[in-house]
């Protein structure tokens, strides 16, 4: 068994903010990670919107750099996964796989998880045209027509970077009008390759070994259409992972969406545990949030362990 003052859980902006400032605060701090450090910005090429960099920033550099800085002031970097928590007499026991750890306090950031359809041939096709990740999946498209489900920022900054592969980009939206940002719709309207679907509401995917097409529904003439494409990007939302903590044995409030309940001071319903980023319920879920989410939450929390850990 470790100890540590604090446990932050979850490698993304949010938990590497975290780290930074509990590290920086003297407090001897583990962060664990179980896929890949970054969270879902990993799955983008490009942040344009990060204040400091006029020309944008490409997602790997950032990441990069916030882990080097983390380290450089000593935040012990551990890949694991969080097995089960539960309450001491004083303080909390994490379990991973490989470690026990005691600790003062815990910030959960977590982050989220591409949400999903939910249509028939979503799960089949996964992996064999159905895909989440434009970055990571895109080149495999390449010369090939692909669809891009979602209205949202992400949605169209994704559709914009398939354009780089694929020879046709169609964008299918249920409503008549998109959500994104108005500065990534000009974008996109731009685009010769990419072609807007709206109104419509997909029904589900077909093919063979691999998709070969998205059969949807017009919601304005109630017909059933189908759209040919070899590749079907979904960007539909996302889905916090809070099933390993519903899982454990510490009693934290999660809301009917799977959101960690929190005050304004991003403390939890349990003294000593604080929780940022995607995980927790709020208006915009950027980079920049979840920076000052994780920033706020060690604060807090380093606050909380002066004052209860006063010897």
């Amino acid at each position: 068994m470790i100890e540590k003052d604090v446990v932050i859980i979850g490698g993304g902006p949010a938990g590497l903010t975290a780290a930074l400032y509990s590290s920086r605060g003297l407090l001897s701090t583990v962060l664990i990670e179980k896929a890949i450090i970054g969270g879902q910005i990993a799955l983008s090429e490009w942040i344009e919107n990060y204040p400091g960099f006029p020309n944008g920033i490409s997602t790997a550099e950032l990441t990069n750099n916030m882990k080097k800085q983390v380290e450089s002031f000593n935040t012990q970097i551990m890949m694991d996964e969080v097995t089960d928590m539960e309450t001491l007499d004083r303080g909390f026991l994490v379990k991973t796989w490989g470690e026990e750890i005691k600790t003062k306090g815990i910030i959960f950031t977590p982050g989220a998880s591409p949400r999903k359809l939910g249509i028939p041939g979503e799960d089949i096709f996964t992996g064999r045209g159905v895909s989440y990740c434009a970055t990571c999946d895109g080149p495999f498209f390449k010369d090939m027509p692909v669809l891009v489900v979602g209205g949202g920022d992400t949605a169209l900054e994704e559709a914009i970077y398939l354009t780089k592969h694929a020879n046709k980009v169609y964008i299918m939206h249920r409503r008549d009008k998109l959500r994104a940002n108005k500065i990534i719709q000009e974008r996109a309207r731009k685009q010769d390759k990419i072609e807007f679907i709206f109104n419509a509401l997909p029904q589900e995917i077909v093919g063979d070994q691999k998709v070969s097409k998205m059969i949807y529904k017009d919601k304005i003439t109630e017909e059933i259409k189908e759209l040919e494409i070899n590749g079907i990007f979904i960007f539909v939302g996302i889905t916090p992972n809070t099933d390993f903590i519903k899982n454990s044995k510490l009693e934290i409030a999660i809301d009917e969406r799977g959101y960690i309940s929190v005050d304004k001071n991003l403390k939890t319903n349990i003294e000593g545990i604080y929780a940022a980023g995607d995980v927790i319920k709020k208006s915009l879920y950027q980079v920049s949030t979840a920076v000052g989410d994780g920033a706020s939450a060690a604060f807090n929390l380093q606050k909380y362990i002066e004052e209860s850990y006063d010897e």
